[in-house]
């Protein structure tokens, strides 16, 4: 399923990857079918151990109650201090993409995990924080399937847009024109055209969704903001060209 779902999160890019973080955990059944409805193909899973970032969130249990009740790709983001302790408890429990902090392991130990990763039959990504250095990764990027730039500090949702992101997402499009690029933070219908235009392809939208009451309506304003990037990009590059 790993190997499939990854492929249907790329051949979907760009996409909406909704942060089940700010969902209604009282009604998850309910909220996977309003966010079905409104036409997502993956879901985004933030899990948090209270010691890499200060915040706790959900493991396991949750992720494999979300398998009994969907067959969307499942993104899980891992922030804690040990990722490789849980990655195969995640892919059992039905993770089908793994990403993990480069500041969750020590130097020259990240090469190791997402091997380790990969033996597991999942896709792997590589995260970073705003005030992380790309060269930090960069051995990491022709390993993984996709690099995850943060645009918040991890660890809280609802947080401020970081505009360092784009620089970033920029340099790593032209440096790896098919890694699949992602961004977390702060993504709303103003900020996500912007990531778009410097190359990513994967939206983790949390507030933006699910503070709204018609999540229909917001995919579509997201949507529309995405596309209006991607007409402009269109014309330019007609109008650049000699017929």
């Amino acid at each position: 399923m790993a190997t499939s779902s990854l492929e249907a999160i790329r051949s979907a890019s760009p996409a909406i990857l909704p942060s089940l973080l700010r969902c209604d955990f009282g009604d998850l059944k309910g909220e996977l079918e309003k966010l079905s409805l409104a036409g997502t193909k993956a879901l985004h899973l933030d899990v948090m151990d209270g010691q890499f970032v200060p915040n706790l969130t959900y493991g396991m249990p949750i992720v494999e109650g979300l398998r009994r009740h969907t067959d969307l790709p499942l993104d899980v983001h891992l922030m804690i201090s040990d990722p490789l302790a849980y990655a195969k408890p995640m892919v059992d429990a039905g993770a089908d993409l793994l990403t993990f902090h480069i500041e969750s392991v020590q130097p020259g130990e990240a090469i190791e995990v997402i091997e380790a990763m990969k033996e597991l039959g999942v896709g792997v990504g590589i995260a970073l924080n705003p005030e992380t250095p790309i060269a930090t990764i960069s051995e990491c990027l022709p390993l993984v399937d996709l690099a995850l730039v943060m645009s918040v500090e991890a660890g809280f949702g609802g947080q401020s847009f970081n505009t360092s992101a784009l620089e970033k997402l920029r340099v790593l499009r032209q440096a790896y024109p098919e890694l699949l690029l992602q961004i977390d933070g702060g993504i709303d219908a103003e900020t996500i055209g912007d990531a778009r235009a410097a190359g990513c392809d994967l939206f983790v939208v949390g507030s933006a969704i699910f503070k709204q009451a018609d999540y229909c309506e917001a995919f579509d304003q997201l949507r529309s903001s995405i596309q209006k990037v991607d007409h402009s990009q269109d014309q330019g590059d007609l109008g650049g060209r000699q017929v």
